[in-house]
């Protein structure tokens, strides 16, 4: 992307909306224009632009990274120092659009019945919009006198979370001092409205490993005409139903304990209340979370190890046994619980010689504990949630997923996604039409404004 095509992006008129949350409707058209599909990336356009907002309201920023096409930006407002610093991330790359699919162009932040859509609206250059644009008011407000910060305010935008989170590994190794803070707000959360009404702001404050899987069966080649029990195929397939419909130990933490105690207590999830006691017994718990599961898969997941067939590879001729038969799962284990234990307990449940259950790839996120419930980060967001909506749920969330807020919990930083945007119907991140309702962007965007003036100010 030129220079000229983004000083015409930047060209807004002196009169350009005045709140937070219209500044981030503007800031999420001007990204979603910024094609930074992963792959190839292409995230300095991303950064380049943050750089020239930072530029034009003088707040310091820097761009880093050892690849000139796929920069991290980094801006600070400094306050008194008085207490540690309080950084926002988000990354700037997004996952590919099969232009095909949409029924707009993907890349045109296009805006139609309240919404706009494209190619990051809900993961994550929504986000970015709104810590940027908040970012912006303070510094503003700063200036004209009328904030005073006891704490540095950091915005952290990185490259490749998509992909391998190159981004957020370059910085932590070489960039640190320029992002470390007592905590940090990231994604990934919603506020979940309940059939009563109740808004549940879930709060993710851990994440589950990603722990991929690898299933090699051996075997003799031969005819397709003639059955033979050593057929790889057959033995992969019995292994992959083996392990798909084996139970898994239960491992609850003080994130699902808090997060499943309240939520029962709403009347949607009233049936839950009962089956509480049994996952805390041994006896009864693996059970009960596949009870769980099938009435709620989102939850069942936050219970135990999960995993899913996603890939295939075997044979070369439909009647020609192979030699070799090979699978790929998705698997998602816990914190506090190792890749030893987890392969251990897989292949016990194979249990075919035939067949090897090895890593898919070495480990890339590391394992991390949940953040602190009792942070001040933590308390500001639930006063301020309690303050938005009196009749609020405020749960601490553990996320079947993972982002890169793992390395930065690996380093010792608390670490939040934070749930400013409503949960509007069917979340579309990563899928067709991705939007965002300009309503619920500019209403998230306050929601954050107020979370980090409380914060930084040290309330």
């Amino acid at each position: 992307m030129s220079k000229f095509t983004l000083l015409l992006l930047l060209a807004v008129p002196a009169a350009y909306a005045q709140t937070a949350g219209e500044l981030a409707a503007g800031y999420l058209r001007d990204l979603i224009r910024l094609d930074s599909s992963n792959p190839p990336g292409n995230e300095s356009r991303v950064a380049q632009y943050l750089k020239q907002v930072a530029d034009r309201e003088g707040i310091p920023a820097d761009l880093v990274g050892d690849n000139p096409q796929r920069l991290n930006f980094i801006a600070r407002v400094q306050g008194s120092g008085k207490r540690r610093p309080l950084l926002l991330m988000a990354h700037s790359d997004v996952v590919p659009a099969d232009r095909a699919q949409w029924t707009v162009d993907p890349f045109a932040a296009v805006e139609k019945g309240g919404y706009i859509y494209g190619r990051g609206a809900e993961d994550d250059k929504d986000l970015l919009a709104a810590e940027l644009a908040v970012l912006v008011d303070q510094a503003r407000r700063q200036r004209a006198g009328g904030a005073k910060f006891d704490r540095d305010l950091i915005l952290l935008s990185e490259a490749d979370e998509e992909a391998g989170s190159a981004g957020a590994k370059w910085v932590i190794g070489h960039a640190w001092p320029k992002i470390e803070a007592e905590f940090a707000l990231n994604e990934f959360s919603y506020i979940l409205t309940a059939s009563s009404g109740v808004p549940v702001f879930q709060i993710q404050t851990a994440e589950k490993i990603p722990t991929r899987i690898k299933l090699t069966a051996h075997g003799t080649a031969g005819h397709g005409s003639l059955p033979r029990e050593d057929n790889p195929v057959y033995h992969l397939s019995r292994a992959i139903v083996r392990l798909t419909e084996a139970e898994q130990p239960v491992k609850l933490n003080a994130t699902t304990r808090a997060y499943f105690s309240e939520i029962s207590k709403l009347p949607d999830y009233a049936w839950l209340a009962p089956l509480l006691p049994r996952l805390e017994d041994p006896g009864t718990s693996a059970k009960t979370a596949t009870e769980i599961g099938k009435r709620d898969p989102d939850f069942g997941a936050m219970l135990h190890f999960s995993l899913s067939p996603t890939m295939l590879n075997a044979g070369v001729k439909i009647n020609v046994i192979p030699n070799v038969a090979e699978a790929q799962m998705d698997g998602r284990r816990l914190p506090g619980e190792t890749a030893e234990e987890v392969f251990a307990r897989l292949r016990q449940i194979v249990d075919d010689p035939a067949v090897s259950v090895e890593p898919a790839e070495a480990g890339k996120q590391p394992p991390t504990e949940p953040s602190s419930l009792t942070s001040p980060l933590y308390v500001a967001m639930q006063n301020v949630f309690k303050e938005a909506a009196p009749n609020a749920v405020v749960v601490p969330f553990l996320m079947r997923a993972t982002t890169d807020g793992a390395y930065l919990r690996a380093k010792g930083m608390a670490v939040y996604g934070v749930p400013i945007f409503r949960k509007d119907g069917e979340i579309r991140m990563h899928g067709n039409d991705e939007r965002m309702a300009v309503e619920n962007l500019r209403s998230g965007t306050e929601l954050l404004k107020k979370i980090v003036a409380r914060v930084a100010a040290g309330q």
